[in-house]
């Protein structure tokens, strides 16, 4: 396919716990592309998204947003009835894949291996444990690990939990109680139909908070991951299954805990990330930077695969 000169649409900011890293990932892609010579309009989503989408009439829209409203199927839903074409999943890949409890339900059928839990009301929570400690709560639908805590026998890591404590549980009404799974946090990013490499997350302290996430400097970066090749090629696997069966597009992100002393069975797919980050400490890019991929090929391959998908629909429909 040619690249270009395209008219690329990046849609960015919104209101979600995400936006300062959308506002990140999106200005990152928006320069990336115009370097390239590609014609860029930039959008930070408001309200009137709709309107100004169509104002711009771009050839295709990079979806650089985070969270809810844009990467649960909402913004993907806008679009489809617009006739848009756009990067990352789907609609309804975008459904189950931000839902934690809806990913288990597609995923764990097939046999990838996903931790046990149930959901329950946040009120409940206040009043007893849900699961023995040690176990984790985290909202059902939002990513970044906004909201997580790990509740410990003498405590918990993460957001203190408690009725007259200031924190996010008051904004969810359902929450995730899994039990804590003991080990290594890793992650491997997917690349239209390949699974890139396994990186291993080492917070300085606490654990892979938001904020550990997107501070420089909190947490290191272990890339390639020094773990055992049949581990390494584990989580590629499962990664990219998992990819597979819920339909994603473009690039995802899959975060595995690993339990070091139980070998591949202490392995634990948590979740599938389908709006991974952009922006200069994300995973996606420094996974390809690896494999010699630099950022602005990274963000044309993702808007290459939109392009692809229009054209095989246009394809389909003429058949």
């Amino acid at each position: 396919m040619s690249r270009g000169p395209w008219h690329v649409a990046v849609l960015m900011g919104g209101w979600s716990a995400e936006r300062p890293v959308s506002l990140s990932s999106g200005e990152g892609v928006a320069k990336a592309l115009e370097s390239r010579g590609h014609k860029v309009t930039r959008i930070d989503m408001d309200r009137h998204v709709a309107a100004r989408l169509a104002e711009a009439d771009a050839d295709v829209v990079f979806n650089a947003l985070h969270g809810v409203p844009g990467e649960d199927g909402t913004v993907q839903g806008m679009m489809d009835l617009m006739g848009i074409t756009y990067t990352h999943s789907g609609l309804a890949t975008s459904v189950i894949a931000i839902d934690k409890q809806l990913t288990k339900q597609a995923l764990v059928p097939h046999g990838i291996p996903m931790p046990g839990g149930h959901v329950v009301t946040s009120a409940s929570l206040f009043d007893a444990d849900p699961l023995p400690r040690p176990y984790v709560v985290k909202p059902v639908n939002e990513g970044s690990s906004v909201g997580v805590a790990i509740v410990m026998p003498e405590g918990n890591y993460g957001f203190p939990i408690g009725r007259d404590v200031e924190g996010p549980w008051q904004h969810f009404d359902e929450l995730l109680a899994e039990p804590y799974i003991r080990g290594r946090e890793l992650t491997t990013a997917v690349l239209g139909e390949e699974a890139l490499l396994v990186t291993e997350l080492r917070p300085k302290s606490g654990f892979y908070d938001f904020d550990a996430k997107y501070t420089d400097g909190m947490t290191e970066h272990v890339c390639p991951a020094d773990i055992p090749g049949e581990i390494s090629e584990a989580c590629k696997a499962i990664a990219l299954r998992a990819h597979r069966l819920l339909g994603c597009r473009g690039a995802s992100r899959s975060d595995f805990r690993w339990d070091d002393t139980q070998g591949v069975e202490g392995l634990y797919l948590l979740e599938v990330n389908t709006q991974p980050g952009m922006t200069p400490l994300s995973l996606v890019p420094e996974q390809a930077a690896k494999l010699g991929i630099d950022y602005p090929e990274l963000v044309e391959r993702i808007v290459e695969d939109a392009l692809k998908q229009k054209q095989g629909a246009r394809g389909a429909g003429n058949g």
